[in-house]
């Protein structure tokens, strides 16, 4: 199976689904990891060519950590447009992929990067399976399933869990991969958020930092959510789960039936519920 995660900077990708992507490498499958930006201002202290570089190097360890694969656009951090010449990309990268499911951002975020790289997608999301557009790289003969990377927000309409994936026994996969995001997670981010001088230098306190940090972010805390595990995992084992990762069908593309999904994550395969 083929899955292609677009998300706006690198490390987006590895945030919302890094622990559903170490899970089907782990089986074997093709997970691709795209960032539409190189992320060269997303730092306090460093920017351009040189942060660009920095955030590659990082994208690539973080990747082998996972077990997927990673690419990065040349398109500037915070310049990102929904052009044409943007929209072949994406179709390019979907179609040379063979994607089976597309992740992506939804359209309502709060950051233009965010916005315009689901924009992205979606104008990608028929177009993959027209012939005559780029027709250099051969069209998709099934849609893919595209799927929204969960996030918070509320208007004009919130975000609706229909996938739910127990990802609490890969945590230790998908914090290795933020580890390797350095410039982010030790610095820019505590930075924006008035805690740079609460991360350790030493490697292994850094560490612990970074997991009692970002934790709370992964685990499931709202009704929906939990209704969304209870369906996949039933009442029972769903009480026990910790952390997990919400997706939103996108009404783009293929639209899959609750077996198809079951294929598509086959994590769900061996679930009896309770």
């Amino acid at each position: 199976m083929n899955v292609v995660c677009i998300g706006a900077h690198p490390d987006d990708c590895e945030f919302f689904a890094g622990g559903v992507a170490a899970k089907w490498a782990r089986l074997g499958h093709n997970v691709l990891f795209v960032s539409t930006t190189n992320g060269d201002i997303g730092h306090h202290q460093m920017a351009g060519g040189e942060l660009a570089r920095r955030r590659l190097a990082e994208s690539h360890v973080s990747a082998e950590r996972g077990g997927v694969k990673t690419l990065v656009l040349g398109y500037h951090d915070g310049e990102l447009q929904p052009t044409l010449e943007a929209r072949k990309e994406v179709v390019r990268i979907i179609r040379t992929h063979n994607a089976d499911i597309v992740l992506t951002h939804r359209p309502n975020d709060y950051h233009p990067d965010h916005r315009y790289t689901s924009l992205l997608v979606q104008d990608a999301a028929f177009m993959v399976a027209v012939p005559h557009f780029c027709s250099e790289t051969p069209a998709l003969r099934r849609n893919p399933v595209f799927l929204y990377l969960a996030d918070s927000f509320t208007k004009p309409a919130p975000f609706h869990p229909h996938i739910a994936v127990d990802v609490s026994d890969v945590m230790d996969t998908k914090f290795e991969m933020l580890d390797a995001m350095e410039s982010q997670v030790y610095e820019w981010l505590p930075w924006l958020a008035g805690k740079l001088g609460e991360v350790p230098k030493e490697l292994k306190a850094r560490k612990t930092w970074l997991r009692k940090t970002y934790a709370p972010y992964f685990v499931t805390k709202s009704k929906s959510g939990r209704a969304a595990l209870e369906s996949w995992y039933g009442k029972a084992r769903a009480s026990q789960i910790k952390f997990a990762e919400f997706f939103e069908i996108s009404e783009y593309g293929h639209q899959p039936s609750r077996e198809e999904i079951r294929r598509l994550f086959p994590f769900f395969k061996n679930v009896r519920k309770r």
